[in-house]
């Protein structure tokens, strides 16, 4: 990878907790911060306080539209991307909603919103290579019922959460398969269990443990070639056996293809 003074690194739902975090201390190192929110006040403040060189980028990820435009607006102004960190999510408490596209809400905005994103910002990645990609995951994890992945039936939060995860670690297996030999990597984590972000009442870990992890699959060198993996914490670890299930991310790409339109 570059020099972190020379990189530049898209960061979602950078406007609090763990993005925030990690966009101030990526920026004070030297790197240009593209902060995305999708509130323009938060991220007037956000980039007070990051400083540096920090840009603002508002989207609302529940909107495949507005995703596009996120992707299409990156583009215009930043011909070179070194990292794309998918952080931004919603968390397992209240009832079931839908995006604006009517897709089970937490699957929509955790999920297929990155996998999205990701897919329109491949060819700036790859051209830009090395580069990387790094999925914020969980280690809440529940396979995917593909008889009814919006989850009309026994719904409850926890459930729609860790589906919603596990997703996007079978996507980063996949994406490292893909991108093998571009020079581009793919790899997600469990940053920290229980931050204190708005999604956590009751946090029992520091929001430092948390940005520590994600920062080394953004910076460190040591893993320069290393894809696919999925950490916890700094530790790597495996994850529930559905996201080593070829013919299940097989069907979830496809539905992730067509419920996009990637």
């Amino acid at each position: 990878m570059r020099p972190i003074d020379q990189q530049t690194i898209l960061i979602t739902g950078a406007t609090d907790g763990l993005g925030r975090a990690l966009a101030a201390e990526l920026a004070a190192e030297g790197a240009t911060v593209l902060v995305h929110g999708r509130d323009d006040q938060r991220g007037k403040a956000a980039l007070q306080e990051i400083g540096g060189r920090a840009a603002w980028y508002r989207a609302d990820l529940s909107s495949l539209a507005e995703v596009r435009a996120l992707a299409e607006a990156v583009r215009a102004d930043h011909p070179r991307l070194d990292v794309l960190v998918n952080n931004a999510g919603i968390g397992a408490s209240g009832g079931r909603a839908e995006s604006a596209d009517g897709h089970e809400l937490r699957f929509a905005v955790n999920y297929l919103s990155h996998y999205l994103l990701t897919r329109e910002l491949l060819p700036v990645l790859t051209s830009s290579a090395p580069a990387r990609i790094v999925n914020v995951s969980s280690l809440g994890q529940t396979a995917i019922d593909f008889d009814d992945v919006m989850i009309t039936r026994g719904y409850t939060g926890v459930r729609a959460y860790c589906q919603s995860k596990l997703a996007q670690i079978m996507h980063t297996i996949d994406l490292a398969a893909e991108l093998a030999g571009t020079g581009v990597t793919a790899n997600a984590l469990h940053p920290a269990t229980y931050m204190p972000t708005k999604i956590v009442s009751t946090p029992i870990s520091t929001l430092e443990e948390g940005v520590r992890a994600t920062h080394r699959l953004v910076t460190d060198p040591a893993l320069d070639d290393v894809s696919g993996r999925f950490f916890n914490g700094l530790a790597e670890a495996r994850a529930d056996d559905q996201a080593y299930d070829a013919d299940a991310r097989a069907r979830l790409r496809a539905l992730s293809d067509e419920l996009t339109g990637a």
